[in-house]
């Protein structure tokens, strides 16, 4: 009797033992994701170099998983942000006031990121002196409905154009910033407005510049990258977008401070990431058209989001208090 007795005991504290174990295995299974998206370019710095140096990683130890995710387009990463496959997001003011206004307000600006880096440039023979120029021409920009389209639509309604869209005599083509040289080599464009590094690209193999960056939009004060975050994301885990923020500012202190080295980090993570790494030559040049900072000009957004309306890509603009972050 006293043998199963003793039996029975021990299978209690077997059971036990395993219970526990299963719970402490299933406490570690939830601990917190957060998924962040990204663009391999150098206008989304801070993520390159947060990525690189895994300073959210080590700011988060036991308490959340950090999932980075790359895309190549801004309507993917929108799309992603609205399947709750992305929490936070590096990408352009034009998506992200897009994603607003589809999702409801469920997807709103956290910080800016980087601002400017872009230009319009031309081909060498192309007979282009100016904006007004480009009646009858054809210009690249790297998709429809982008930032760099907005910037372009805006310099042809400037200068009295319009697109061929519209009844006008400007041809303007969605060409991949990859394929704009050799499209451009082969007398198929005659201009296109593109993010750095491209821009910095296409001078070295023989591109003429026709605006810089601070003739392109705003002085060149107009974010091209912002941060966004999913509000019910945010809501519920306030803690986490809090030491996001804190990372996400770190990082753009350190590449102000030390350049140098930053780019390096920064150079090295596309390295790793895509095969390819920009020369020293390029990512400097192209960081002297980047402004790197986390601040919103709230007037260039609001500009983007009146000339979407225009342009029919929204039906109507989002309310200031409804796009941004409380």
């Amino acid at each position: 009797m006293k043998k199963r007795i003793l039996t029975n005991l021990l299978c209690v504290v077997s059971v036990g033992a395993m219970l526990l174990s299963g719970c402490g295995n299933t406490t570690a299974s939830e601990k917190t994701e957060i998924n962040i998206g990204y663009f391999n370019n150098v206008t989304h710095a801070q993520a390159l170099y947060m990525k690189s140096e895994q300073l959210l990683e080590n700011a988060y130890g036991d308490t959340a998983k950090v999932s980075w995710t790359a895309f190549n387009a801004g309507p993917a990463e929108v799309e992603a942000l609205f399947s709750g496959d992305i929490d936070i997001g590096y990408i352009g003011p034009v998506p992200a006031i897009t994603a607003n206004v589809k999702s409801n307000g469920d997807v709103v600006i956290l910080s800016g990121a980087t601002k400017g880096g872009a230009i319009l440039i031309k081909r060498k023979d192309s007979g282009i002196e100016s904006i007004s120029d480009l009646a009858g021409k054809n210009v690249a920009i790297p998709q429809l409905g982008n930032t760099q389209h907005l910037c372009l639509l805006d310099l042809l309604s400037q200068n009295g154009l319009k697109p061929t869209t519209e009844s006008g005599d400007v041809t303007v083509s969605a060409i991949a910033n990859a394929d704009v040289g050799n499209t451009l080599e082969r007398g198929d464009i005659d201009a296109a407005l593109v993010p750095e590094p491209w821009g910095a690209t296409l001078l070295s193999q023989g591109a003429e510049l026709l605006l810089d960056y601070d003739q392109i939009y705003m002085d060149g004060d107009y974010n091209v990258a912002v941060v966004v975050v999913r509000k019910e994301f945010m809501e519920e885990h306030p803690d986490l977008v809090e030491e996001f923020l804190k990372q996400h500012e770190a990082a753009t202190a350190t590449i102000n401070d030390d350049p140098d080295n930053a780019l390096t980090v920064i150079n090295n993570e596309l390295d790793a990431a895509t095969g390819k790494s920009l020369s020293e030559d390029i990512i400097k040049e192209a960081f002297t058209r980047i402004g790197v900072s986390t601040d919103l000009n709230k007037e260039s957004i609001t500009g983007f989001g009146n000339i979407s309306v225009e342009q029919k890509f929204i039906t109507a603009a989002p309310a200031e208090d409804e796009l941004y972050a409380k």
